[in-house]
């Protein structure tokens, strides 16, 4: 089975929807997408998802199964720096998160005061938990750190959600640190993300990324990557800092 794992075009979150380069993106992004197999799709119930989603529905014409549990990883947090505002789970300053060894660790890194007071591991625990549900509906059953392949398929799977969510996947499938995954790796907008089941004994798989946050739907069209999701480059630049 092979699973593509899409984040939204630009957003405007002011009105949870895309900026006019958003909307750019996510045609260029159908124009590769129509040219899959697909055999469902999935996306987040928020306004820049969907609007991501749309060119390639109506493509198609199909339409997408919209899960709760693909919104964007909700929990906010009092952030070590500035504890009198709440900030996104993920949005630690590195000098604060990397002095912690548990932050490192996929049986640990929930462990903290700030996270405890924001209930990420249980809405951590509620995404995987739907997450293994839908793939055992597929055919591959989680037992352990691995899935059983009862219906082992060739089927392809796309979900249209957020950076913050498509990390907490990996996290699950891979048994990583979602604070790794948050912190050192970017998907920018529109980018897709590509996994594929190995089953070198039967009925025993393993899930693999093939390709993580591809752009080719963007350079094909000389369309640049959205800032979205990053920080400044260089301390001296313009670009965002926090």
């Amino acid at each position: 089975m092979r699973l593509v794992i899409i984040r939204h075009g630009d957003p405007d979150y002011t009105i949870d929807s895309l900026t006019e380069k958003g909307w750019r993106e996510a045609e260029y992004l159908s124009d590769m997408l129509v040219q899959m197999d697909v055999k469902e799709f999935y996306v987040s119930p928020l306004g820049r998802a969907k609007d991501t989603a749309s060119f390639t529905l109506k493509k198609m014409n199909r339409e997408a199964v919209t899960c709760e549990w693909l919104r964007e990883f909700v929990p906010r947090i009092h952030r070590p720096d500035v504890p009198d505002f709440k900030a996104i789970s993920w949005d630690w300053l590195p000098s604060d998160w990397t002095k912690e060894e548990k932050f490192y660790h996929y049986d640990q890194w929930f462990d903290c005061e700030v996270f405890r007071e924001a209930g990420v591991k249980e809405e951590y625990d509620w995404v995987t938990q739907n997450f293994d549900r839908l793939l055992a509906e597929h055919g591959y059953v989680r037992e352990g750190r691995l899935y059983r392949a009862e219906k082992a398929n060739r089927d392809t799977l796309v979900f249209f959600c957020h950076f913050g969510l498509g990390c907490v996947l990996l996290s699950h499938l891979f048994q990583v640190s979602s604070m790794v995954l948050w912190h050192n790796f970017c998907a920018v907008p529109t980018s897709v993300t590509t996994l594929i089941t190995e089953e070198r004994r039967k009925g025993v798989a393993l899930f693999r990324m093939q390709s993580y946050g591809d752009l080719s739907h963007l350079y094909a069209k000389g369309e640049e990557p959205a800032f979205a999701a990053r920080f400044c480059e260089t301390f001296d630049s313009q670009e965002r800092h926090d």
